[in-house]
Parts: C-alpha cells; sequence; structure tokens
C-alpha cells in the first residue's frame, strides 16, 4: 500500500500538501487539488484511520446508536439511516451502527467504543430530558450532536439538528382552513411528551390565528398505533364535535383516523379532510393517499454531519429545518 509520502513524490508537493487535500481541501489551489486527488486514486493510496484521527483529531468514523421504538413501528427510521449513512460517505467517512440500554445503562457501551478507537464522535438521537450521555460525552471531549432537541430544559445540552414540527402543524391547518374545513382536531400524545406539546402549539396557535375553535377538539392517544388513532376518531364523532379536519401528529395516528372513517362508511378527503406527520411510506400507499408532512431527511443528515465534522463554513450549531406538505387524496377539498 503506498504511503503518504510516496502519493507526494508522485504529485510533486510536500506531505503537507497532501495532508491538506484529505483533511483541508478548502486550503489548496483546484488545480493543485486535483492534482493530489489524481496521485492518491492512481497509487490506491487510503489513509490509515487511527493515526489521521489521532493526529488531527477529526472526526472519522461516527457512532450512531439504532433506537429501540416500543410498542410501535418506527416508518422513517430507514429512510433516515439511508440518508445519514449517505451524507458521511460524501465527505469519505462512515457511519457505525450499535445498539445500547438507554439511559447510564448504556454508556460503557459508549465507553468502549470510542476507547477501543472504533468511533471518533457519535450522533445521537431518542434524547431525553437530563440525557447522561451529554454530560459524559462532554467530559471526554467527544464531539457529538443530537437528531432532535432535548425538551423541558432551559438550555439545550450540546449542538442538535431538528425538524420545527410546531411550523409543521400549523401548515397542516392552514392547509385544512383553505381547503374549506372550519372544525379541524388534533390528534396527540401524552403531554410528557415535549415534542408532541410541539406539534399541538403549533395545530393552537394556528387554529387561533385562523379564529378558528380548539376548545374540546384535541384528543390525546396513549401511544403511537393504529388502534389509538381509530379510538381517538371515533371519540371525537361520538361526541357530536362536528368536525370537518384532523390533524394527527404522526402517519401511524392518521392511518388509524383513516381506519375509524372507513368503518363508519366515510370518504377522507370528502367529508373530513385528514393530514399526517413524517410522510412515511404507507402515506402514498393507502387509499386515499395521505397528506403527510415529510422531514427534509438528506437534509437533517447534511446538517449533522457538518456540524460533528466541524465544517469550515460557519455552520451553527443548532439548525432548525421546516418539513414539507405533501398533498394528497385525504385532504381535498370539501
Amino acid at each position: 500500500m503506498a504511503t503518504l509520502k510516496q502519493v507526494a513524490a508522485h504529485a510533486e508537493v510536500s506531505v503537507q500538501t497532501v495532508s491538506n487535500a484529505l483533511n483541508a481541501p478548502h486550503r489548496l489551489r483546484p488545480d493543485t487539488l486535483e492534482r493530489v486527488n489524481k496521485s492518491i486514486e492512481l497509487l490506491n493510496y487510503r489513509p490509515n484511520r487511527n493515526a489521521r484521527s489521532l493526529r488531527t483529531s477529526a472526526v472519522e468514523l461516527i457512532g450512531y446508536c439504532v433506537p429501540d421504538w416500543p410498542n410501535q413501528t418506527h416508518l422513517v427510521m430507514d429512510q433516515f439511516l439511508h440518508a445519514l449513512c449517505a451524507a458521511a460517505e460524501r465527505t469519505g467517512r462512515h457511519i457505525l451502527l450499535f445498539t445500547a440500554p438507554p439511559g447510564v445503562d448504556g454508556m460503557p457501551t459508549y465507553d468502549d467504543l470510542h476507547a477501543r478507537r472504533l468511533v471518533d464522535g457519535f450522533v445521537l438521537s431518542q434524547t431525553e430530558t437530563h440525557d447522561p450521555r451529554h454530560g459524559w460525552l462532554k467530559e471526554q471531549g467527544i464531539p457529538f450532536v443530537s437528531f432532535g432537541r432535548v425538551w423541558k430544559q432551559t438550555t439545550q445540552p450540546g449542538p442538535w439538528v431538528d425538524v420545527d414540527g410546531a411550523a409543521g402543524s400549523a401548515m397542516a391547518v392552514r392547509h385544512l382552513y383553505e381547503t374549506g374545513r372550519r372544525r379541524i382536531a388534533f390528534l396527540g400524545w401524552p403531554k410528557s411528551s415535549g415534542l408532541a406539546e410541539d406539534r399541538a402549539g403549533g395545530w393552537r396557535d394556528e387554529c387561533r390565528a385562523l379564529g378558528l375553535p380548539t376548545s374540546g377538539l384535541s384528543v390525546r392517544c396513549r401511544e403511537d398505533s393504529l388502534d389509538e388513532g381509530a379510538r381517538a376518531t371515533a371519540d371525537l364523532l361520538d361526541a357530536g364535535r362536528a368536525i370537518d379536519g384532523i390533524v394527527a401528529l404522526s402517519d401511524i395516528l392518521a392511518l388509524g383516523a383513516l381506519r375509524e372513517l372507513t368503518r363508519r362508511g366515510l370518504t377522507a378527503g370528502r367529508e373530513l379532510g385528514v393530514t399526517g406527520f413524517d410522510d412515511s411510506p404507507l402515506a402514498d400507499v393507502v387509499s386515499p393517499g395521505l397528506t403527510s408532512l415529510r422531514q427534509p431527511m438528506d437534509e437533517i443528515a447534511g446538517e449533522l454531519i457538518k456540524i460533528l465534522t466541524g465544517a469550515p463554513d460557519g455552520t451553527p450549531a443548532e439548525c432548525l429545518l421546516k418539513p414539507e406538505l405533501v398533498i394528497r387524496g385525504s385532504s381535498a377539498p370539501g
């Protein structure tokens, strides 16, 4: 295998120039970078990951703990993992997937992975209030970034990238309003969930801004499941609320609402408009298709990698992205 010195000799540059091409390509003139990259390719040079990360403190291999989602199927996980791996690989890095128990019990896994130089930094998700990972990673000086904010803390414990759930719910309300709906309900999760409160707040604020009622039109589901979405929809209809729209916190709850409407002989998009959140694969295959808010997974993954690897473009340590409303038949004009 070729060495760094051999690449430098082949490209007729210094060893430092080759190092810059690998670690800080923005420092080189385009013609010099092209010449060095050609030499690297011709000689099939492969840098020693451990040596380089130790020497430069660079994040070369990134650890990601695959969350355990109890009592639900998280339909967007595959999309996120694919986007995260692709974003890392575009920068010459790779993702190491692993599992660990939640909370303090999982910290030995993080410790072992870093101590053995198997990873240089971490992308975190499923973060919780006073999550022990943040404090430990800070104390050890290990780079990390979170997908999702930590709720119910006065300050965020580290860098993060998240999707603006409140803005998404507001977009769904306004869309249903523009299709003629005036009594728009919300299907949410228990109040203990900060994410749920964020999305519910977006629904509530937009309804009030449009002069729409909210009292008695929000139902908290016990879990994120089809059965709970169907039950909550049945409760609203049986209570005589005369609703003509539903904004659901997730696609799963929205699909449950569609199931209950079908059971009653009602058609989503005709008698009642329904929207979900996440734009999961099922949203496009049910009939009618489910209007849903799509999380920009490629952009999320790209921002996570930029923050974690210290991209030299002034990338902020906090990034809030807006979802995209994908309109389908479930919210056709009433």
